[in-house]
This record gives C-alpha cells, structure tokens and sequence, in this order.
C-alpha cells in the first residue's frame, strides 16, 4: 500500500522559511516523479514543484522559483521542500504526491496524494 505522509507545516511570518518532508513508502518510486502542490481555501489545487525521482531534474511553477527548492533523499525515501522569502500568498494546505508522469504540473496527472500539511504565512 503506498503512502505518502507529509511533515513540516507550520506558521511562519513573511520572509521567513518552512521545511516540508514527504515520506514515501509501499513501493518503488524510481521511475516516478515525485510533486509538491498547495490548495488554499476556494481556490483550486495548484502545483508548485516536481522532481524525477532518478536522476532529480526539477520543474517550479513561476510562482515559487528562486524561493523554493524540492529534492530527494534516498536513504530516507524522502521528498523535500525547502521554503524561502514566504509570502502571505504562500498559505495553503500543500500536498505531496506520485506519479508516472514526469515535469507535470497536472495534478491529474499524480496517481498517489498525501493527506496535506497546512502552511499558514502571516504578514
């Protein structure tokens, strides 16, 4: 059974940085990319970064890029999004997830979702 479980949320003042950890598990993701997207309340899912799990080429979304960096760990079977220079638009509930896919930012596109970690940016 696979399972991603996210970690890391929090609330944080403007400017400031947030570390969110995706543990993943129940298979084999070597040939999956792995993303990251946010939903903030009455708006749609929105992606934010992704990241081939072989090799780690990366794609952002123009909103996040140059603040926000997403890697891998492969001892830890773990996804990583570091957060820099948070803004208040950055609030969101953000989820990881898995798919075939890769340099997607179609959340249809993911087959597997974490059940989401709140991000909260105060101004």
């Amino acid at each position: 059974q696979v399972q991603l479980v996210e970690s890391g949320g929090g609330l944080v003042q403007a400017g400031g940085s947030l570390r969110l950890s995706c543990a993943a598990s129940g298979r084999t993701f070597s040939s999956y990319a792995m993303g990251w997207f946010r939903q903030a309340p009455g708006k749609e899912r929105e992606f934010v970064a992704t990241i081939r799990w072989t090799g780690g080429s990366t794609y952002y979304a123009d909103s996040v890029k140059g603040r926000f960096t997403i890697s891998r760990d492969y001892a830890k079977n773990t996804v990583v999004l570091q957060m820099n220079s948070l803004k208040p638009e950055d609030t969101a509930v953000y989820y990881c997830a898995a798919g075939v896919v890769l340099y997607s930012g179609s959340y249809s596109d993911y087959d597997y979702w974490g059940q989401g970690t709140q991000v909260t940016v105060s101004s």
